[in-house]
């Protein structure tokens, strides 16, 4: 039996760059012929969601905007063309709302390159709302085993530093130093990479962070970047052999660690950017760099190959999103601590409250 769908939702809507979100009352949406409707049940908050507000990136939101990219919920209704998701089914909305499927990079399994991709939560509606549309070939098929809550987080952060590491070469055994490990997108690359067979230096300040690390994460070691009188000395002498990780994953909200990496990264080592701090530039010695034959390279979100296999980790137990919930309403409460870098882990807010 279909389900009742109502005519209007509670979302949080920006009406401008800046803010401020407001919760309000807005229409449910109808999904178009290739596409279906979520009844979002939990949505992550992410950095990207508070770069979409402030319009910190050189690349035009949609307004008014409904934020979010991390929505995990039901399936409610579908378009005529779709046919291989159910009505019931659990559906994840990430940020790769949908891509054009035809292109170069769409047939070469490079969809978040897409030239007409859609953007959750800022080209498009996103999650922040009980209502969500996206692109049938695009949503993540979420087990209706795993709870919803707690598999939100993975389908931006989970799935973005698992392609990081992809992207980075190291193999089982080697190590990764990966900065801002104490954050949303860091606590959840601890864990990947352990779960990859690799070593972990967690990189972050502050004595909640290194116990979370060390303790609930498995990093191997932890380099406190705010008491630290050389960091560059202390990362490498926490290797084994002392001349660096293998790779480093950038995944912090400032400037400074994209300038650092090139440095204390051991010699045919990786540096991978993944973090976009808004105006931020990478640096690097070059003598240093081509010497040692360093890598500096990006990595985006992660294809729909990246999302089964990261929802795969997650369904087998080996990754734990630590996160906290909070009424969507309450979302503005979410951004001022992100803001203000006093958050541990990862948010959720639940659309109910």
């Amino acid at each position: 039996m279909a389900p009742n769908i109502p005519e209007k939702q509670w979302a949080m809507v920006i009406e401008k760059t800046g803010g401020p979100v407001d919760y309000k009352e807005i229409p449910v949406p109808k999904p178009g012929p290739d596409e279906v409707l979520v009844n979002i049940k939990y949505s992550g908050v992410c950095h990207m969601d508070l770069h979409a507000v402030n319009g910190d990136w050189p690349l035009p939101t949609k307004l008014p905007l409904v934020g979010g990219h991390e929505g995990a919920g039901v399936v409610v209704a579908r378009g005529d063309l779709v046919t291989d998701v159910e009505i019931g089914d659990h559906a994840g909305i990430k940020w790769l709302n949908g891509s054009c499927l035809s292109c170069s990079f769409c047939m070469q399994g490079d969809e978040p390159l897409c030239p007409k991709a859609l953007l959750s939560g800022y080209t498009v509606d996103g999650t922040f709302q009980q209502y969500a549309i996206g692109k049938a070939a695009h949503v993540a098929r979420i087990p209706k085993e795993v709870p919803l809550d707690g598999v939100a987080p993975v389908l931006c952060a989970g799935i973005t530093v698992y392609k990081g590491l992809k992207e980075s070469g190291a193999r089982p055994g080697e190590t990764v130093a990966i900065v801002g490990a104490g954050g949303g997108l860091g606590s959840l690359a601890c864990q990947y990479a352990k779960a990859m067979g690799l070593q972990v230096i967690a990189i972050d300040a502050g004595d909640e962070k290194k116990k979370m690390c060390i303790e609930q994460l498995g990093a191997s070691s932890f380099c406190d970047f705010s008491t630290s009188e050389n960091l560059v000395k202390d990362v490498q002498a926490a290797t084994e052999d002392g001349t660096g990780p293998h790779a480093v994953l950038l995944v912090a909200v400032n400037e400074k660690p994209f300038q650092q990496a090139a440095e204390y990264v051991r010699p045919r080592g990786t540096v991978v950017a993944i973090g976009l701090p808004a105006g931020a530039f990478l640096k690097a010695p070059v003598f240093e760099t081509v010497i040692g034959m360093k890598t500096i390279k990006g990595s985006y979100v992660g294809n729909r190959k990246d999302t089964t296999e990261a929802l795969d980790f997650f369904k087998r137990g080996l990754i734990n999103s630590p996160f906290k919930t909070i009424g969507m309403s309450e979302l503005q409460k979410v951004f001022d601590m992100m803001h203000e870098g006093k958050i541990a882990g990862r948010y959720v807010v639940d659309t109910s409250k």
